[in-house]
């Protein structure tokens, strides 16, 4: 009887020696496109960071494919247990939902952690390119509507949504390649295969200083201090033009709101970090931290334009 008595005390005790504090192993993160591009650099930096405040390896996988569908999709059906996450941006947890028929995720089916960035867009073309600026490229596209080839890192990114508005606001025809992220596209750009491309200052700055592309225009209110020869696209005539890509966090839904809390402030922790703070600046991105309310709220918002935007019919798939 004493025995019996004994184990049963034991029980509770167990079960608290095997609820483990969050996390315990290994954390996945992945980035739903190629290495190479915005998101893949953004988020080995932030990771890296994350992983010391955490105390645990965190893993970023590549799952590219569908402009970012097939990786958001894998986490999106993934244990909601704070192991596996995403790096999205608006164009992979809220355009391609709205794009693709059936969509196998939608904006509900991630619990927003974190932003990690904005990052400015920017208009490029190969170094040996005969556009010398913005006006004679934009000339010629429109004397030659569907002729001039322009990437993008995937349908519904906000790269591709990018090229959509820039599209109307010349009044010019893009021959739009959609590629499986910024590393591939940025490849056959340097390569001659296209003519141009829409992409971000974080997978484009290096090859722009190192003399190989030539931005441009950027796609920002104003003149970015790391390309402050560029003008803006506004100063080009488009007035409100404005593209850039938010980067953040996500869990898949119904992860418990404690691991949320913790993994937010790891994220917010890693980009305070001077280090990961000028790395970041150093690829033209601003960190943007917010909780992760804040993040869900912005998303929201984000969503409620862009429907208005396939409404309108601007936003389409190629």
């Amino acid at each position: 009887m004493k025995r019996l008595l004994a184990l049963v005390l034991l029980i509770p005790l167990c079960g608290i020696a095997l609820a483990q504090p969050y996390p315990s192993k290994p954390v996945k993160i992945v980035v739903p496109f190629a290495p190479g591009g915005n998101l893949d650099v953004t988020t080995r930096i932030v990771a890296e960071a994350m992983s010391r405040d955490l105390g645990q390896p965190i893993v970023v996988e590549n799952r590219a494919g569908a402009g970012g569908v097939i990786g958001s999709e894998a986490v999106a059906t993934s244990a909601p247990d704070g192991y596996t996450l995403l790096t999205g941006t608006t164009g992979t947890t809220v355009v391609s939902p709205l794009l693709v028929p059936n969509a196998p995720y939608g904006r509900e089916s991630f619990a927003a952690i974190g932003m990690f960035a904005i990052t400015p867009l920017v208009v490029e073309v190969p170094a040996a390119s005969p556009f010398a600026d913005f006006k004679a490229f934009v000339a010629h596209v429109k004397a030659n509507p569907g002729k001039v080839s322009i990437g993008h890192s995937g349908n519904g990114t906000t790269n591709h949504i990018a090229i959509l508005q820039l599209q109307e606001a010349i009044a010019g025809k893009f021959n739009v390649i959609s590629y499986k992220g910024s590393g591939p596209a940025l490849v056959d750009l340097m390569g001659g295969q296209i003519d141009s491309a829409f992409d971000q200052t974080s997978s484009s700055l290096p090859q722009i200083k190192a003399g190989k592309l030539r931005a441009l225009a950027v796609a920002t209110k104003a003149r970015i201090a790391d390309l402050p020869q560029v003008p803006t696209l506004q100063e080009q005539g488009l007035a409100n033009f404005e593209a850039v890509t938010p980067s953040g966090l996500f869990a898949p839904a119904k992860t418990p709101a404690a691991i949320v809390k913790t993994l937010n402030a790891a994220v917010n922790k890693a980009l305070a970090d001077p280090a990961v703070k000028q790395k970041l600046a150093d690829l033209g991105s601003i960190v943007t931290p917010m909780t992760s309310e804040q993040f869900d709220r912005f998303l929201r918002e984000e969503e409620v334009k862009l429907k208005a935007l396939v409404k309108s019919g601007v936003l389409k798939s190629d």
